[in-house]
């Protein structure tokens, strides 16, 4: 997700086709989501059925969802947006929403709870252990209120935004489920991936682009229902609107569309985000989707990355909108399809899409960027960043393997997580040697997609070198350089 700080800081389409592919897994056996939602006057409505397997060498006792939508109810806390953004966020003045379980059912469940820090997890209990290789199905009715707010989750001026609106797994590691809060900055998000069937019912008025392939799309009675399939990915994501207008073309053989509604030079977009996909593939590996959406919407930042769809914000234009599309193209192989733990390594995405980006407008002169000026541009900024650290706190903490809730604010996350780690890669590539450090990355990518990597994994890519990677991350993520 690019967060706006770079200085400092209609035709209805009926049925566009989808793909339904993308991660891989080791598992025999992914998690299933069916969802059948139905959306009306910012109200969504959903029953979800979620089959699970308990791959860990322990027996479960529960299991555990992250609840992203209840973050946007009166006295959540920590507040979804951060303070600096509220003005632009709530457009329409403070507004709340709230996530509300109706029901959690299955056989051998015996009840459940709203549980976490911050009413942010369903906890469901089983009557007997679910034990190694078993599989289990909960069923779970829920309501989502949305929030007047230009966010990921929400009514926008001109748009809905239904991103992060379902009960999503917990990933189970170390012994435990990883519950994520959602934290002001950053994205704090963290899943495996799922095979996911979506069925969604809104006003027929409405463009509905997903994350998945359009199985079929029946109107009746002025609604308009929708049937979709996505496999093999971390997240389901949905964007309505009355004002769409669709450009579309072919890159690689990926179907690329750009919706927008105000974008003067929509062509333009389009065209960067067909080069996007084209140069990414050629550098890391094969896009692992059929198609890409790009949607512009309501959003108090840049833009927000989601399997084979993303977001960019309405408010930036020109280079800027240019560079959004090309950081969450990046997205796509460095989130999408290499999954990471983003509440706790932020920079292992974000820091490498940034690189990415530079590496492609390196590459497409004529873009507005420049490699050279990326750099220089993100080197300044994090010294000035330490500089004004030291003089107040007397040092600056650039730990870069840390929680979400440790940065305090957008300045200090933007500058660890996007302008450290695009440093942190250039004296990668520097470490390693440009031929090792673009055959690591495609490495990283083919032995990573579908799976969730940390950086061990991303030093133990660039072979030959392995222990040099290693000591150049350490020493920035321990904050030593």
């Amino acid at each position: 997700m690019r967060k706006k700080l770079c200085v400092l800081l209609a035709v209805l389409i009926a049925c566009v086709p989808w793909f339904f592919g993308g991660c891989a897994s080791d598992a025999k056996e992914l998690d299933e989501y069916t969802i059948d939602a139905e959306y009306e006057d910012g109200v969504l409505t959903a029953e979800q059925e979620v089959r699970f397997y308990n791959r860990s060498p322990e027996a479960w006792e529960y299991v555990e969802f992250n609840l992203f939508g209840n973050a946007w109810r009166e006295g959540a806390s920590p507040s979804p947006v951060p303070q600096g953004f509220s003005a632009s966020a709530y457009y329409a003045g403070k507004s709340y929403g709230q996530m509300q379980i109706l029901s959690a059912e299955g056989e051998g469940v015996s009840d459940w709870e709203i549980a976490g820090q911050d009413e942010n997890i369903l906890r469901v209990h089983f009557r007997e252990p679910l034990g190694t290789g078993d599989e289990a199905v909960v069923a779970i009715r829920f309501s989502l209120t949305l929030a007047r707010v230009n966010h990921r989750t929400g009514i926008a001026r001109r748009s809905v935004n239904l991103g992060n609106f379902y009960p999503v797994l917990c990933v189970w590691e170390e012994g435990d489920f990883a519950e994520c809060t959602y934290e002001s900055c950053g994205d704090p998000f963290y899943s495996a991936c799922a095979d996911y069937r979506v069925t969604f019912t809104a006003d027929a008025e409405y463009t509905v682009a997903a994350s998945g392939r359009c199985l079929s799309a029946e109107e009746e009675g002025g609604r308009k229902r929708y049937e979709y399939a996505l496999e093999n990915a971390r997240d389901f994501a949905l964007v309505l609107g009355t004002e769409y207008e669709l450009l579309q073309a072919d890159a690689e053989g990926v179907q690329v569309m750009y919706l927008s509604y105000s974008d003067q030079d929509a062509a333009a977009t389009l065209a960067v985000l067909c080069e996007a996909i084209t140069y990414f593939s050629h550098t890391f590996g094969r896009y692992p989707y059929k198609t890409y959406t790009a949607v512009q919407t309501g959003f108090c930042f840049g833009g927000m990355e989601y399997p084979a769809l993303v977001m960019l914000s309405d408010a930036v234009s020109g280079k800027e909108l240019f560079y959004t599309a090309v950081h969450e193209t990046a997205h796509q192989w460095w989130y999408a399809a290499v999954g990471s733990d983003q509440r706790t390594y932020a920079w292992l995405d974000e820091g490498l899409a940034e690189y990415s980006s530079a590496l492609f407008f390196d590459a497409h002169e004529g873009r507005g960027f420049t490699f050279s000026s990326l750099l220089s541009g993100a080197r300044s900024a994090y010294n000035a960043y330490c500089t004004v650290q030291e003089k107040l706190c007397g040092e600056a903490d650039t730990r870069m393997d840390r929680p979400l809730s440790s940065y305090g604010g957008e300045l200090a996350y933007v500058n660890i997580a996007y302008n450290k780690g695009m440093l942190l890669f250039d004296s990668l590539r520097a470490a390693v040697g440009e031929k090792r450090f673009t055959a690591g990355l495609r490495r990283y990518f083919s032995d990573f997609s579908g799976k969730i990597a940390r950086p061990e994994d991303l030093a133990a890519s660039f072979s030959g070198k392995a222990g040099a990677a290693a000591d150049v991350i350490r020493a920035y993520t321990e904050g030593r350089t």
